[in-house]
């Protein structure tokens, strides 16, 4: 059980796996204003940047459970680098079945809501988790604009225009669940540039050490193609943001 190996060259000088620059993550943690000592449970965890730098900066505990062997090694690793590694820990297993075996001050989810089959799914799966007046955390992709075609729509990883809400649409979403939005911190075009840019540089020097492997020529036309891609379609037209929520109380409870 691991992810594909295209996919760990890709992101394999990656902190954050996501559009979310390293400030952005830093601005969301104070944003939150978590208590020394709150709990963290985050599914696809990646590379732990988020358990790592809070438990630093906030006095955070918590876990993370991801697929990725390779991105597990380094987040132990910066864990360790950060002195943290008495506070979080990290568990190689399918996030799409992790439930904590205590209630946790927030759950998370940032980037992967593939584990719980889109949105609602993985706010039902966070929920498994949380304490009652906890904080689940989703980071999502949404439409910044519309797409004007099904070019566009391939081009931002997704087959139909349907499979992500514009940013309206993505809010009201949460609250048809029941959900209160409390914060959210949106990444930007620069954002995007810093995730995206940074496979290329990767990926090249992955080519040149490895020219003879089986996954050359698909990282070889990836590197040719994927520049020009991004700065057409997904930089113009996909955003990403990470959502703070809490439950809603029922009527006459607040």
């Amino acid at each position: 059980m691991d992810l594909p190996r295209n996919f760990t060259v890709r992101e394999s000088g990656h902190r954050v796996h996501n559009p979310f620059t390293e400030e952005d993550l830093a601005t969301l943690g104070r944003a939150l204003r978590l208590a020394p000592g709150s709990r963290i449970l985050d599914l696809a965890c990646g590379s732990g940047e988020l358990l790592c730098t809070w438990a630093r900066d906030h006095g955070t505990t918590g876990t993370g459970v991801d697929i990725s062997t390779v991105f597990l090694a380094a987040a132990r690793e910066r864990a360790a680098e950060l002195g943290v590694a008495d506070r979080v820990g990290f568990v190689h297993g399918d996030a799409s079945g992790h439930v904590a075996g205590a209630p946790v001050d927030v759950a998370a989810c940032v980037g992967a809501t593939w584990i719980g089959g889109g949105v609602a799914g993985t706010v039902e799966l966070l929920e498994r988790s949380v304490r009652p007046g906890g904080l689940l955390l989703v980071g999502e992709p949404y439409w910044r604009r519309e797409p004007p075609d099904l070019t566009t729509v391939e081009a931002c990883h997704a087959t139909a225009r349907d499979d992500y809400f514009a940013l309206p649409e993505l809010l009201g979403h949460f609250g048809g669940l029941g959900w209160d939005v409390v914060e959210m911190v949106l990444a930007d075009q620069r954002g995007w540039d810093r995730y995206v840019a940074a496979q290329w540089l990767n990926i090249r020097r992955w080519l040149d050490a490895n020219p003879g492997d089986e996954l050359a020529g698909e990282l070889r036309a990836e590197l040719t193609e994927g520049p020009a891609r991004h700065v057409r379609y997904q930089r113009e037209y996909l955003g990403w943001g990470v959502f703070a929520l809490m439950r809603r109380r029922p009527p006459g409870h607040g």
